[in-house]
């Protein structure tokens, strides 16, 4: 033992290492794999949204009150942008969220669980079922006045923390649910989007929206024409937000429609990357040998790592290297700062009774947890009764109705169409957070308690 420790201890022939550099990747390591794992975010994300609250029934509520609207503006010349912090981090940073949403929803079309039609059946349904239904239980709670328009608050699944939960279940769970419930969340957030833009655009300036067109054009445009680099599509994307900010439609949705557009294609296929990095790499054998054996003094190696460097891009697709590259900012930045500034709802323990009987708070609560679970079970048992899809493989329907209590966390998505739905009326805002609040926790809990459950049976 203590031989294999000293051989595992002793650096690799031609690593070269740092004094400190080995004592920081012990410590890095570690941090870099909770980083990366599925369950990260679901708890950066849970942990921002506690901090919230807290802050919102404390001594610096105030403070915090202050914060989310101080006014930030921005101006060139003549030409500017006003908003809060609030709306700043809600229709710009959240603009970035809805681009890695599209990225997704791009690749799982193109290639992923969405790609098989046959296969894709049975979560597309699913996701539908869990739309319609929890939106029709919000309107039967309300169903007149303002309070109907927050129908579309209790569609939503909120796919960190849904397939954060089910994956802490390890393999109590098959993985196939796994991936059935991606794939309906995906469907979901598509859905999402399409409400928002549908339902939740008011006052549209026909100017502003002929100039949007025009761009997404443009962005058409550089994709047909086979453009790889990806700064003409921030460029053109960035302008794109700013027209639909000032068209009435939300401007966040020009993230969706410029990831659309980000290429999925490689420079390079697979075959011709092999030639050429073995045609690179004996340049680089034969230069490295003749010449000097550092690479910042040997001119004729710098060109051929550049070349090297520039074939590992071109097998690339666009669309893979900026979905892997937006995943760590939005995870662990962009959606925590959406939680701090759009979770801190003030608990008033004299009007708490009120609070838990509303109308609008009863609709979102049982619409998710209700809802969800007999809108996905319901379509999916139609579907498979029908013929229309088939079970998750080693998964039982029991397992599967589990997910859909599951599936009834909607903390995200639902707190943002909170925001659109009821911007101008504080009390019904602070209703609807509460039902999101309390309907994702009790199902969160009796999804991950029923699955857990049915893990401790023998599988057949």
């Amino acid at each position: 033992m203590v031989t294999s420790n000293k051989k595992q201890d002793t650096p690799e022939l031609g690593i070269i290492y740092a004094p400190w550099e080995r004592t920081f990747s012990r410590v890095l390591t570690p941090l870099e794999e909770f980083i990366n794992r599925q369950t990260t975010s679901s708890f950066l994300l849970m942990g921002a949204a506690v901090i919230a609250i807290l802050i919102a029934n404390s001594n610096h509520a105030e403070q915090y009150l202050h914060l989310i609207h101080t006014p930030v503006d921005i101006h060139i010349g003549g030409w500017g942008i006003e908003m809060s912090m609030h709306h700043w981090v809600n229709d710009a940073l959240m603009a970035i969220f809805f681009f890695v949403v599209g990225l997704e929803l791009k690749r799982e079309i193109l290639v992923g669980e969405l790609a098989d039609l046959r296969q894709a059946t049975l979560p597309i349904l699913a996701a539908i079922g869990g739309m319609v239904v929890p939106a029709l239980i919000f309107l039967a709670f309300n169903h007149e006045g303002d309070a109907m328009r927050g129908w579309g608050i209790p569609m939503a699944t909120d796919i960190a923390f849904a397939v954060g939960a089910l994956v802490m279940l390890g393999k109590r769970v098959p993985k196939s649910l796994v991936t059935f419930l991606v794939a309906l969340a995906i469907v979901d957030d598509l859905g999402a989007v399409l409400v928002i833009a549908l339902f939740y655009t008011k006052n549209l300036a026909l100017n502003w929206l002929i100039l949007s067109a025009g761009l997404v054009l443009v962005l058409l445009t550089l994709n047909l024409s086979g453009i790889r680099n990806a700064i003409p599509y921030f460029i053109v994307a960035v302008l794109l937000w700013y027209t639909m900010l000032q068209s009435g439609v939300h401007a966040t949705l020009a993230g969706v429609i410029g990831a659309f557009t980000i290429p999925a294609r490689s420079k390079y296929n697979p075959s011709l990357f092999v030639e050429r990095l073995k045609t690179q790499l004996e340049y680089f054998s034969e230069n490295q040998k003749h010449g000097a054996n550092n690479i910042m003094t040997n001119d004729k190696l710098h060109p051929i790592i550049e070349t090297i460097e520039d074939s590992v891009m071109g097998v690339q697709t666009p669309l893979q290297r900026l979905e892997q590259f937006w995943h760590v900012p939005v995870a662990f930045l962009i959606i925590p700062l959406f939680a701090i500034f759009n979770a801190g709802i003030s608990v008033k323990l004299d009007s708490l009774s009120e609070t838990l009987t509303h109308p609008i708070m009863l609709g979102v609560f049982f619409g998710l947890l209700v809802g969800k679970f007999l809108g996905i079970t319901g379509a999916c048992l139609l579907a498979i009764k029908l013929g229309w899809g088939k079970m998750p493989s080693g998964a039982s329907f029991s397992q599967l109705a589990a997910v859909s209590v599951l599936a009834g966390i909607g903390f995200t998505m639902s707190i943002f169409i909170d925001e659109l739905a009821f911007k101008d009326h504080a009390d019904y805002l602070l209703m609807a957070k509460t039902g999101v609040f309390a309907g994702s926790f009790a199902a969160g809990i009796l999804g991950s308690l029923w699955l857990w459950f049915l893990g401790l049976k023998p599988s057949r």
